[in-house]
């Protein structure tokens, strides 16, 4: 039988103190799992000690899982490393799902991972080096919250020279990823205002805009863009909107439906619009389209991009402009939150965009992906894969649409492309209610496609129509 030592105790009651070794014995293994612990009455006769003693600790035992009761027959040691193990792998599995980069798949049409070789790594580190040699204090010192001033001069210059607008360095605000200054926006104008979303549109920003649990409407789209009639008709507050080059369809919004859009804003002085610029960059063919906060006068516009595209999806660094009229107001309600990007990678974002690398990276990227582009559209043209396939939105960024005429179930569709090592994204998935979005239509993102595998990709594609 069991026995215990009961001559040095401390301070700690009889019961807690059996308690503590029958569970150190069961943690060392040396009760095993299933094994019976004596009776209660048969373990205080042997160990000297009251009934009440051994079965508080035993109901301690139980209250922690460590041994149970069957009526009748005993107490047993539960085998509980077994439920650990199985906890363990489930957390890992579902709450933090890591990943090596790569997917598995020939063709990840759904990724927009970054590929290595495209991020500037030699010259970011001979800035990092710079960085560190020459601004030893500056990196020390606490940012103010929006951001350290040379950043934003950096992306003024950078704005006015490639975009066209002239704004301030003080309008400009720093922040760790686009969602981290969505949730500045809406304690900036509170959450009483309704926001209006794109429908079909990026599945993460309604998202976001219902974690923070303020009033979300969807506003359809048609080909110019989203309908203003309907904005007005859902009574909306804020506009979310991605004008340049729409997500995932690819409009481009006329010019004429932007003055319209302002037109909206500014019948109400809490009306303001939030334009997404996100991939404005990699326009492949043509001009870089003018921004709306270029021509907005009444200072209705808040204007917001970010680096992941263009430089790595995991840089997380991005930013808004603000309008004039709203930069009090955010200094007085929001200047008590720290700036949320490092020192050490603002000073180096900003000696890359001033010393003119930014510029060359951007060029780099645009042949690269132009090049990448035009092999799998080629080698759709070339092949039967064309007499099924419709292609539009392919002028900017890194995806376009694929409309697939076939009578193949899109869910069908899906699977058998998966099950060729293809795995594509239905536009469907983006619609508020995805049974009114257009069947077999694919947003083809091929940033992380390799152009050799273009043939072999359009041949499997065509064993799925």
């Amino acid at each position: 039988m069991i026995t215990y030592n009961f001559t040095n105790t401390g301070s700690d009651p009889l019961y807690e103190y059996l308690y503590k070794c029958i569970k150190n014995d069961i943690l060392q293994a040396n009760i095993r799992p299933g094994e019976k612990l004596p009776s209660k009455r048969s373990f205080a006769k042997n160990l000297g000690i009251s009934v009440i003693t051994v079965e508080n600790a035993y109901e301690q035992l139980i209250a922690e899982g460590y041994i149970y009761s069957i009526p009748k027959r005993g107490f047993y040691v539960t085998d509980f490393r077994t439920s650990m193990e199985i906890e363990k792998k489930k957390f890992t599995r579902e709450m933090l799902p890591l990943t090596e980069g790569t997917s598995g798949y020939l063709a990840d049409f759904a990724s927009n991972q970054t590929q290595s070789e495209l991020f500037p790594f030699t010259i970011w580190t001979k800035i990092v080096r710079e960085v560190l040699n020459s601004n030893q204090m500056q990196l020390m010192t606490n940012p103010p919250c929006g951001g350290i001033l040379p950043l934003r001069e950096a992306i003024a210059t950078y704005l006015k020279e490639f975009r066209g607008m002239t704004v301030l360095p003080e309008q400009i605000v720093i922040g760790a990823g686009t969602e981290y200054l969505y949730g500045l926006l809406i304690q900036l104008f509170g959450k009483d205002k309704t926001y209006a979303v794109e429908n079909p549109g990026y599945r993460k920003i309604p998202r976001i805009y219902k974690s923070w649990q303020v009033p979300c409407e969807y506003i359809n789209m048609d080909s110019d863009g989203v309908k203003v009639s309907e904005l007005e008709k859902k009574r909306a507050d804020i506009l979310h909107i991605s004008p340049s080059h729409h997500y995932p369809t690819g409009i481009v919004m006329p010019v004429s439906r932007r003055y319209e859009l302002l037109g909206w804003a500014t019948k109400d002085e809490n009306r303001y619009i939030i334009e997404d610029d996100y991939d404005s960059e990699l326009r492949l063919s043509g001009q870089p389209i003018p921004t709306l906060q270029s021509i907005d006068v009444s200072d209705k516009v808040i204007y917001m991009n970010t680096f992941t595209k263009t430089l790595s999806s995991t840089v997380r660094i991005s930013y808004m402009v603000l309008p004039g009229q709203l930069l009090e107001k955010f200094y007085k309600k929001l200047s008590f939150y720290s700036c949320t990007v490092s020192n050490f990678e603002q000073y180096t974002l900003a000696g890359f965009i001033r010393e003119g690398y930014f510029e060359k990276h951007i060029n780099r990227l645009r042949n690269y992906y132009h090049t990448k582009r035009d092999a799998l559209l080629s080698a759709i043209k070339d092949s039967r894969l064309s007499q099924y396939v419709t292609v539009s939105g392919e002028e900017a960024g890194v995806h376009f649409l694929m409309k697939l005429h076939t009578t193949k179930p899109e869910t069908l569709l899906i699977e058998t492309a998966r099950a060729q090592g293809i795995n594509l994204s239905p536009l469907s998935a983006h619609y508020h209610d995805p049974e009114t979005a257009p069947a077999n239509v694919y947003v083809m993102n091929y940033s992380s496609v390799e152009s050799d595998d273009a043939q072999e990709i359009v041949q499997k594609l065509l064993a799925c129509v």
